[in-house]
């Protein structure tokens, strides 16, 4: 394989569900296994109400629009001299507490609306996804079993590119170069003629054998 990636979760927890066995052919961003999630899920069902409801702010919004009219019904009075400025300074400071409440409301509101979609991506942390196309080289972890910070639920092998090791006789090490197309025979899994090209070659020899390795 050109890569073998240990894959894990990025939160810890109880898994719920495992979706693949060794020897399954994964695609990047496949679903491998699922967490539980029990509590998350009720957490955003919760926050999602809350989030959704307007009425604090509909209800304020109603009563700054009140105070508003009723400063600028003291103010024309006032212009006809029949209420007091100390009405108007009144009405106006009614008016600047209303709108700071509803300013208030409106924050609560975000504060919400930023908390459930913090708690979404908690919970899309509970979905383990493969990071590769590969095949399942071994499954380390079932349904029921809990799944450490550091643990590891699988391991995937990316086999598109190949990368194949082999062993070559000294006496053949002029022959090679990096990209020279070449032919490999392998058996496993089944008998088959690959065709690539040299990436990597040994640059010391390997007395005891007499052989260089090629990559």
């Amino acid at each position: 394989p050109s890569i073998e990636v240990g894959v894990g979760g990025t939160v810890p927890g109880l898994l719920e569900e495992v979706l693949i066995d060794r020897g399954d052919i994964v695609k990047k961003g496949q679903i491998l296994a699922r967490l539980n999630a029990n509590t998350e899920l009720s957490t955003i069902d919760l926050m999602s109400e809350q989030a959704a409801n307007t009425s604090e702010i509909e209800a304020q919004q109603a009563r700054y629009q009140l105070a508003v009219n009723r400063m600028d019904r003291s103010k024309r009075l006032a212009s006809m001299n029949v209420t007091s400025q100390d009405a108007v300074e009144e009405a106006v400071a009614q008016m600047e507490v209303s709108k700071r409440e509803l300013a208030l409301a409106e924050t609560r509101k975000r504060i919400l609306e930023l908390e459930l979609a913090r708690a979404k991506t908690v919970l899309g942390q509970k979905v383990i996804v493969s990071p590769i196309d590969g095949i399942v080289m071994e499954r380390k972890l079932y349904a029921g079993e809990y799944l450490d910070q550091d643990g590891q639920l699988a391991t995937i092998a990316q086999l598109d590119p190949l990368s194949v090791e082999a062993f070559v006789a000294d006496s053949e090490y002029s022959k090679f170069s990096v990209g020279l197309a070449v032919r490999v025979t392998v058996s496993e899994p089944r008998d088959e003629v690959l065709v690539g090209t040299v990436q990597v070659i040994d640059r010391v020899l390997d007395a005891a054998s007499r052989t260089f390795g090629v990559r």
